[in-house]
This record gives structure tokens, sequence and C-alpha cells, in this order.
């Protein structure tokens, strides 16, 4: 029987969805990819946060060039839209996804790893776009995902050079959020969705689906939208049970 490529598992309300192809640095081929969209499309009931995590010394190394194939233009558009559409269902799903990264984060595992929300990177992380080097462009959505955290010029800078990004510079550039030591990134992983399940779900949804779309928006468009999701998240039912325990707690100190 074949390994799988991607393995699932469920502790609670925390749905882990794991890289499982270490042997090839967890690359990157159209089976990975199908495997992906098959694990967020079984995403179990109750689930309240995904955790994406890879086995190995490496979160993903890119497009797995051994399986790459000559296809014609709208061959490629296609199998592009393909990336778009897996990706876009984790940015977009409605549910925030915690990554933890390791080793190589190359290519489309950067694509991969800029479409979650919260981004837990170990000091061995490494991040890359060598597609200048390969003679290619990016396909899985880093020049609107990639290019809006570090912005269109160190993009640039990073395709044309091939230079490899060390961790502490990811963070101070926003591709993590928290830099932690090796073997470390999915203990700290596991406690920031810990800390994120007990948030009101319908709030959690709002912050992963409104703001990237909002930014995306005219200003004016923007608040208009801001307006109608504030609407939304304040006069659900667990809103008032929630703030009067604040009020309970209030005096006590911030919960870290």
């Amino acid at each position: 029987m074949t390994e799988p490529l991607v393995k699932t598992s469920l502790d609670d309300s925390i749905y882990t969805i794991t890289l499982a192809r270490p042997e090839k640095r967890n690359a990157v081929s159209d089976r990975l990819l199908g495997a992906l969209e098959e694990a967020l499309i079984a995403i179990p009931e109750g689930t309240r946060v995904i955790i994406l995590a890879a086995e190995g010394k490496h979160f993903c190394a890119g497009l797995d060039l051994a399986e790459h194939q000559h296809r014609d233009p709208f061959g490629v558009v296609q199998h592009s839209r393909g990336w778009h559409r897996i990706f876009d269902r984790l940015q977009n799903g409605g549910l925030p996804v915690v990554t933890a990264m390791q080793g190589a984060v190359i290519g489309g595992g950067l694509e991969l790893a800029t479409a979650t929300h919260v981004r837990v990177a170990e000091t061995n992380t490494l991040y890359q776009l060598p597609e200048g080097r390969h003679g290619i462009f990016v396909g899985g959505g880093a020049s609107v995902r990639v290019s809006s955290i570090i912005g269109p010029g160190r993009m640039c800078e990073m395709m044309l050079t091939g230079r490899v990004m060390e961790a502490d510079e990811g963070q101070r550039l926003g591709l993590s959020h928290y830099v932690v030591g090796e073997g470390e990134s999915l203990d700290k992983a596991r406690q920031l969705a810990a800390r994120i399940a007990e948030n009101a779900p319908m709030a959690n949804w709002a912050m992963v689906s409104a703001i990237s779309r909002i930014d995306n928006m005219a200003s004016d468009d923007g608040l208009f939208v801001e307006s109608l999701t504030a609407a939304l998240t304040q006069t659900s039912p667990e809103v008032t049970e929630r703030i009067g325990s604040f009020f309970n707690h209030k005096g006590q100190g911030p919960r870290i």
C-alpha cells in the first residue's frame, strides 16, 4: 500500500494536516496537491482551527522539478489556476490556519505558507523564490500573497537574485509571526491553535474571511464592509456572554 502524501488528525476541535513526503523535502507534486485538496474538503465537523505541518527536516522545497512536464500556454494557465483554487481554500475557507515551518520554505512552499494566517518558523527556516534561476515565473499565488507581505520590490529582488532569506529576516518582513527553536514549531502551533479555538467561531470566520478581502478594496468600500462584518459579529448571541465574562475578570491582568 502506498503511503499517504498528506496525513490528517483531529484533536478536539483542532484539525492537523501534515505534508508527508519527507524524502522529497515535501516538494509539491500534482498528487500531493490533490491529497491536500482532499484533506481540506474533508475537514471534520466541529473543527475550529487547522494546523498545517510537515514531516522531516523541511516544510516544503517547492515545485517537484522531477515531475515537471511540458505544457502548452493554456495548460500552464489551468495548472496554475488549480494551485490558486487549493490555496484559496486555505486562505478563504473560513477557518484559521496555523502553519509550523522548518527548513526549506521555497517557491511553491512559500506560496503555500503565505496562504495561511499564522505562521511559526524554526530558527533553521530558509525562504527562497528560485523561479528566476529555473527560467520560470511563480504560479501558485506569490505575486499576490508574498508580494503583499514583503512588498513587490523585495519579491522582485528575491526572484531576480535567487537569494536565500533566513528566519530572522523573514520574521522581520512578515513571512512568519513567531520564531522558535529547532523542533519547537509544531508545539508552538498547537499552543496558538488552542488559543485561537477559544475565540467565538463567528469572530474567527470574520477575521480570516474579511481582512484580506478588505485589503483588496478601495478605502470607502473596505470601511463599509468592515461595518457590515462588525454588525454580524457583535450581534451574535455569544457576544453578550463573552463581554460579561470580560468584565467579571477585569482588573486581573491580561491573559497570556
